[in-house]
């Protein structure tokens, strides 16, 4: 897997999130609008919490992102702005952190964070890869949603002692965490979209994986071990639902599966040829269209997944729905 760089990447001039956003994540953004009380508590822990307060302590304990602070990642910031087309960039900075990460925060104005141990492990290109991954989460809003998961966390203590509270703190936070790892896979075509190198971007899932190993590593087996992955049992399919339960991330070697996907589909290579929706027609996309398509999403998975449980799942609906089919025939004889 070759580190050089890609010279030329084409500009894609007006697209919107919706060209990257996997199919689910706009389904989980629509669950979450359905959850009850969810936007008066939104609002509620917006004023609980000043973001301005959030990003003063940034300012002061870590180190902002400009043409003299950080030049390199500046610049790569401004070249995946330019190449995804990016109405606004968001602030970014670099904090002291011994583990490899990032993060978009803010609900007003996002901005995005690098972890120390990060910036020092992967190259230039990787980095670019990384940072189109975070202003993707941005330009999606994905933002707004990080911001409330990790301020339901900090509040899960103090809604447990309130009568009815830890049950309806625990539906949010489930529903926020699936949403959360879906908003992972989207972001990924975003970094990948920037890049334009499927290389670049599984390199680094690898990196991350291995800790740096990238030379110990064979991409063959790697992707193997995703496919593995996928074809669990159904004691293992049982374990993966519980094990991804409060994560906020699905597993490298996932999302580095579900990313080749994406690539394999030809979705990829048809936005890269301008095939994409526009941002100029966001407002009138059909949140019932994004809500059917996630849909779909699911279903098809099932279909094709060769994960046990996947499978029973999809046997058993067709059987209820035969079942369904059979009892409205009778009702309707008698």
């Amino acid at each position: 897997m070759t580190n050089e760089p890609i010279r030329s990447r084409a500009t894609l001039t007006g697209i919107s999130s919706r060209a990257w956003e996997h199919p689910a994540d706009r389904g989980a953004l629509v669950a979450l609008r359905k959850l009850k009380g969810f936007d008066t508590l939104l609002k509620a822990l917006s004023g609980l919490f000043n973001e301005r307060a959030v990003r003063l302590v940034f300012l002061g304990s870590a180190v902002r992102v400009d043409d003299r602070q950080f030049a390199r990642l500046n610049r790569l910031l401004g070249e995946v702005g330019r190449t995804l087309d990016a109405p606004e960039l968001p602030e970014m900075y670099v904090v002291t952190n011994p583990m490899p990460g990032a993060l978009t925060i803010g609900m007003n104005k996002p901005f995005i964070v690098l972890n120390s141990a990060l910036v020092d492990l992967l190259d230039e290109e990787e980095l670019r890869f990384v940072i189109a991954h975070e202003l993707g989460h941005a330009m999606s809003g994905h933002a707004v949603y990080q911001t409330m998961l990790q301020r339901m966390i900090m509040l899960t203590g103090v809604l447990s002692h309130v009568p009815g509270g830890a049950l309806g703190a625990r539906a949010i936070m489930a529903a926020l965490y699936e949403w959360s790892r879906k908003s992972e896979l989207s972001a990924d075509r975003a970094g990948l979209l920037a890049t334009q190198d499927p290389a670049t971007a599984f390199r680094v899932h690898m990196k991350l994986a291995s800790g740096g190993h990238i030379d110990d590593l064979d991409p063959t087996s790697f992707f193997a071990q995703g496919q593995e992955y996928d074809d669990a049992d159904l004691r293992d399919s049982v374990l993966k639902l519980l094990l991804i339960e409060n994560r906020t991330h699905p597993f490298l070697v996932v999302r580095a599966t579900e990313l080749r996907r994406w690539v394999d589909s030809g979705d990829y290579t048809a936005v890269l040829g301008g095939d994409y929706p526009r941002r100029e027609d966001d407002d009138s996309a059909k949140v019932s269209a994004a809500a059917a398509e996630a849909a779909r999403s699911y279903s098809e998975t099932f279909k094709q997944s060769q994960d046990a449980l996947g499978k029973m799942v999809h046997d058993v609906a067709g059987v209820l729905g035969s079942m369904k089919l059979w009892l409205d025939e009778q009702l309707r004889r008698d």
